[in-house]
């Protein structure tokens, strides 16, 4: 058995820990739990008491949220060079946080309506839309990458981010977007998550278990 387990779904956030989980290299093993009691069963609130994927396993240790799944990863398999030197990582733990705060929080809630009232703007972290895409342009055109010249572990997820927000009309169409975008998923780790997940789904929805 390998040392590492992932716990996704295909149509979620999973594909940001499968991508990462290509990305070092390393074996392992993968657990579709389907939508629906499978995903709030006792058996999987005991990896991740909020029912809900991704999670990763390694060993003992059980991970989950994206990010921190990221960070781990890169951490724990420092091999694969998905994060800087302790001493350069300044933009990788920024731009990594920023894409797990005020970026999801900005995106998230302009998809479902909720728009902060100029006045209400101190109150919440992520201030304003615009500002978060604006300052989300500069993360990732600065450098090549958010953390710098190399692909680091930051890139995975703030490149999916993008490509979600893109797909989905959720991210401003910006050529900056689009160029970065390009830049991060030109990656063998990436075509080969793609593939085994878009293979998951088509399985799962074979089954009639692909909504959630």
């Amino acid at each position: 058995m390998a040392d590492l387990t992932l716990y996704t779904n295909p149509m979620s956030r999973g594909r940001i820990a499968r991508w990462m989980v290509e990305e070092t290299g390393q074996p392992y093993e993968t657990v579709i739990v389907p939508f629906g009691p499978a995903m709030k069963s006792p058996d999987y609130r005991a990896v991740n008491p909020m029912g809900k994927v991704p999670a990763v396993r390694h060993r003992e240790i059980v991970v989950t949220e994206c990010a921190a799944i990221c960070a781990y990863l890169a951490d724990t398999f420092p091999e694969a060079k998905l994060a800087p030197p302790n001493t350069q990582r300044g933009n990788y733990y920024r731009w990594l946080f920023f894409a797990a705060g005020p970026l999801e929080a900005a995106v998230s809630n302009r998809s479902l309506g909720f728009e902060v009232p100029d006045e209400r703007r101190r109150m919440i972290g992520y201030g304003s839309f615009e500002d978060v895409m604006d300052t989300l342009e500069i993360a990732v055109s600065t450098n090549p990458f958010v953390a710098g010249h190399a692909f680091t572990a930051a890139d995975v997820y703030v490149g999916s981010h993008v490509g979600w927000g893109l797909q989905f009309g959720s991210i401003e169409k910006r050529p900056a977007f689009e160029a970065y975008l390009a830049r991060v998923t030109d990656r063998p780790a990436f075509r080969r998550a793609k593939e085994k997940d878009d293979a998951a789904m088509r399985e799962m929805e074979t089954a009639g278990q692909s909504l959630p």
